[in-house]
């Protein structure tokens, strides 16, 4: 009886608890997570744009007969591409690619698309990992992006390599949308790592553009690798925000109206993408058309601004190198902050690994110019 009569109350105490759990997971504003952030210039966010129509040129069967080409077209010379692969072609073992031989932007840029519901092998691929299974460089990683990622390394080097070889100037770019997000991020590790299979590039000369990517890697790798790789989030979208079990991965919702946004950028340590935010762009803010878009408009309205503002070209290199000094110290930061809350493996030496120390010594790199974590907010959200 006095068992029965303690039902009642261990149920209330489980529902408050519930409740405070939606509460503090859903009940939540995007525009919180980066209100500490700085604004991000028009020259850091320029490359947003371009290498997103890239990625979405690969879900293209002729790129020069195009059929979803976005107003103005994919920003592509079809004579410049290297090769690109679909799923016949690379067996289900990762979404189709592209190496994309950019001569415009000085840029060799790899390029993955995300995941069709449709495919199998990109479903099961996005579900092969656990909590802890796979470790890598020191921390934890997700299991089937990291087989994804060797696969694209191991056919590819050869030829990445000859075009690193051969154009030593340009730019080494990876960058992926959602599961190819995953992929290209992981990619990217690789080729830090083992850039002797990709005839020694710099690690200067590498970087990352992540959009709409699945939280797959520690938090000690999101930080040290914070110079290379970068997160590129639609203020609301659901997938970063949801932790890699992934079996709960599509299950959002609704749909609506764009406004304006508000492009800032941190290298960020603590709250990084833990709320699930219900919105109506909760699903929308992933879909890659939609990064396009939001991103074309916050570049034309930066790029506008600083038109208006009228900045002589001195003061706008010298902006330029303060900028790089901010990111520095806040690469810094992260580390240090990420050392103070005991992330395991943080505290490697900034020599070791980093473009940041380089600065310091002089050299000139734009790359330094590079962060963790891009978030597009639409301002009424601020």
């Amino acid at each position: 009886m006095s068992v029965a009569c303690c039902l009642p109350l261990v149920e209330c105490v489980s529902c408050l608890a519930c409740v405070r759990w939606a509460w503090k997971k859903f009940l939540y504003t995007a525009g919180r997570e980066s209100e500490n952030w700085g604004l991000a210039t028009a020259t850091e966010f320029e490359p947003i744009p371009r290498i997103c129509k890239y990625i979405l040129s690969v879900y293209e069967d002729d790129l020069r007969n195009p059929i979803w080409a976005p107003p103005g077209g994919y920003g592509i010379n079809p004579d410049w591409v290297v090769l690109k692969k679909d799923y016949d072609e690379t067996q289900g073992r990762v979404t189709p690619y592209m190496i994309y031989l950019d001569h415009d932007n000085l840029d060799i840029v790899v390029a993955i698309r995300g995941l069709t519901l449709g495919k199998q092998n990109d479903v099961l691929l996005l579900l092969d990992n656990k909590l802890g299974q796979t470790t890598y460089d020191g921390g934890y990683v997700h299991n089937g992006l990291l087989k994804a990622g060797q696969y694209v390394l191991e056919e590819e080097c050869e030829i990445i390599r000859d075009l690193v070889e051969k154009y030593p100037y340009y730019t080494l770019t990876f960058a992926g949308h959602s599961l190819g997000a995953g992929v290209a991020t992981l990619l990217t590790m690789l080729a830090v790592k083992n850039r002797d299979k990709l005839g020694n590039v710099e690690r200067k000369r590498i970087r990352c553009f992540a959009f709409a990517p699945a939280r797959c890697i520690s938090l000690n790798l999101a930080v040290r690798y914070a110079d290379v790789i970068n997160s590129v989030v639609l203020q609301d979208d659901f997938l970063p925000r949801t932790t890699v079990a992934l079996e709960d991965v599509f299950k959002s919702l609704l749909w609506c109206k764009k406004i304006s946004p508000l492009v800032r950028t941190a290298v960020p340590v603590d709250g990084r993408f833990e709320h699930m935010v219900l919105s109506c762009n909760t699903t929308s803010d992933h879909a890659i058309i939609w990064i396009l878009k939001e991103s074309e408009r916050a570049l034309d309205s930066m790029i506008e601004s600083e038109r208006i503002m009228g900045i002589p070209p001195a003061q706008r290199m010298e902006r330029q190198t303060s900028i790089a000094k901010e990111h520095m110290n806040e690469y810094r930061a992260a580390i240090e902050r990420a050392v103070a809350l005991d992330v395991p493996q943080a505290a490697y030496s900034p020599t070791s690994y980093g473009t940041f120390q380089d600065m310091e010594k002089g050299e000139n790199s734009s790359l330094a110019l590079d962060h963790s974590s891009l978030l597009l907010n639409r301002q009424d959200d601020l």
